[in-house]
């Protein structure tokens, strides 16, 4: 059930109907002149909202998603068109209940219209005994741009908070490929020629010069050598490389633009509280 208490939560909420379809916006909450209690919503309906229509409150409930009420919203789209001048009279009650096929709480019941500042469900316009505007808060004046808080207002300004972060900028490989070159080097390389040696018979070789016929044919051979230049490959290793990295530190302005708060006051000097 919807007591005054919960007036504040009403103001503003979505309006579902039985079924859970999406009806509008609750607008002004109307309460009971003998007890007090809320008994009609208007909600804004239409596509911007500018047609508002009553609707029961008192069987509704409040759930997280907004204001349920126990009408369909073929019926609420079908309401009596009321205007809405800050009080129903019997008559136009009478004919909303006979429409949502409900019972008033009496014969003479009327309601007026709980008007609100925005979201907050207070009465705005309900004055103490000398005549001061005042809230739920017990402060004087009330908010016109939305929901009564206090008396007093928070001013708020944007701050720069300047850091760093590390983030991937690009990625350094190294690799290693084979190439070929010609290398030139200088061997000495030797080999064997023949040469014929003559020498004259003396008495030393005499026996040898004499040892075979005297006169014959006879062939003497001798083997040559000679050296070729022989190429061998070996890999050694010549050098160690690898990657490391350096952080290199510098200077970067960076610019935004920050909003901050002040206030102003119509025809009314500042004054301040101690």
């Amino acid at each position: 059930m919807i007591g005054t208490d919960t007036l504040d939560r009403v103001i503003g909420a979505d309006v579902y109907d039985a079924d859970g379809d999406k009806i509008g916006t609750a607008s002004e909450v109307f309460l009971d002149d003998q007890s007090g209690n809320p008994e009609w919503v208007t909600v804004k309906t239409g596509m911007f909202g500018t047609k508002e229509t009553f609707v029961p409150i008192r069987e509704a409930d409040l759930t997280g998603d907004g204001l349920r009420v126990p009408v369909s919203k073929s019926a609420v789209k079908d309401a009596p068109k009321i205007d809405q001048d800050g009080h129903l009279s019997p008559d136009e009650e009478a004919e909303l209940y006979r429409h949502y096929g409900m019972h008033g709480t009496s014969d003479t019941t009327r309601t007026e219209t709980a008007r609100t500042d925005t979201t907050t469900g207070v009465a705005a316009g309900t004055t103490d005994t000398r005549g001061t505007d005042v809230n739920r808060h017990g402060t004087k004046g009330h908010d016109t741009s939305g929901p009564t808080t206090d008396d007093a207002m928070t001013l708020s300004e944007e701050r720069v908070n300047v850091g760093t972060r590390q983030e991937e900028t690009g990625r350094a490989r190294l690799r290693k490929y084979v190439v070929t070159e010609n290398v030139t080097e200088t061997v000495p390389v030797s080999h064997e020629e023949v040469r014929v040696q003559r020498e004259p018979i003396t008495e030393a070789n005499r026996g040898n010069a004499m040892d075979g016929p005297a006169i014959s044919e006879e062939e003497h051979e001798v083997t040559l050598h000679a050296e070729r230049p022989v190429v061998e490959k070996e890999a050694v290793p010549v050098e160690r490389v690898r990657l490391d990295t350096e952080t290199v530190t510098e200077q970067q302005q960076v610019s935004e633009t920050v909003r901050k708060e002040q206030v102003d006051t119509d025809d009314v000097s500042d004054t301040t509280r101690r």
